[in-house]
């Protein structure tokens, strides 16, 4: 499926396409639509990345 047919299909704005394609913020409801849409889960779409923290070695974080 192309990203036009998603949105169409989903309801979506170019804007929510382009924000996920930039890895910005989606909405619940942004992400519920797609799941509906493909038919899956939300963790078929979506993946965490952990960021890593910096300890200071000072102990001020």
């Amino acid at each position: 499926m192309r990203k036009e047919d998603l949105r169409l299909a989903a309801g979506l704005t170019i804007n929510m396409i382009a924000n996920m394609g930039k890895g910005k913020y989606i909405s619940m409801e942004t992400l519920t639509k797609i799941c509906e849409t493909l038919d899956c889960g939300i963790s078929d779409v979506i993946q965490l990345e952990r960021e890593e923290k910096c300890i200071d070695s000072t102990g001020n974080n």
